[in-house]
């Protein structure tokens, strides 16, 4: 079976920076099962995994525009640490969810404290780099009509309800 629309897919992969050192490999641990087109991967990697099939191998480098884009300066900003309630103990890397002004969640990361100050960057921490993938096929299945009403992979390797 083909990877397509609607297919759930199970995949080892390692990530790697352009200088070729590993960010991410699942290959330890349990492999990576997503439901392919519901933007559960990043749009370059998505793209080169359709039409491939079980026990296919590849290897891929995306440029950030089709990975997690290019950093936005935008999204780096200093806060009071009030902001954030009492009694929080801040660290460098510690991350925090967050709503835009248009209400869309999003993931900040603690990049700095000073005094009563946080500085915040609301960019993923891949933003701006291009990101080698080797991957490996392990499974291509039909979707459940649950899975596909909630956008996402149930049971071994997906989401648990």
């Amino acid at each position: 079976m083909k990877i397509a629309q609607d297919k759930v897919v199970t995949i080892h992969y390692t990530l790697k920076d352009a200088a070729g050192k590993q960010l991410e490999s699942s290959f330890q641990g349990e492999p990576l099962a997503y439901l392919h087109g519901h933007h559960n991967l990043i749009p370059g990697l998505e793209k080169a995994l359709q039409e491939k099939e079980a026990g296919a191998k590849l290897e891929v480098s995306l440029p950030p525009e089709d990975a997690y884009g290019e950093r936005d300066d935008r999204l780096v900003e200093t806060v009071p640490k009030e902001m954030f309630g009492e009694g929080v103990q801040f660290e460098v890397g510690m991350q925090f969810h967050a709503q835009s002004q248009d209400g869309q969640p999003y993931v900040v990361s603690v990049t700095a404290i000073e005094d009563e100050q946080v500085q915040v960057d609301g960019n993923h921490p891949f933003a701006g780099a291009t990101l080698n993938f080797e991957v490996e096929v392990m499974d291509v299945r039909d979707a459940t009509e649950e899975e596909l009403s909630h956008g996402h992979v149930h049971g071994p390797g997906g989401h648990q309800h």
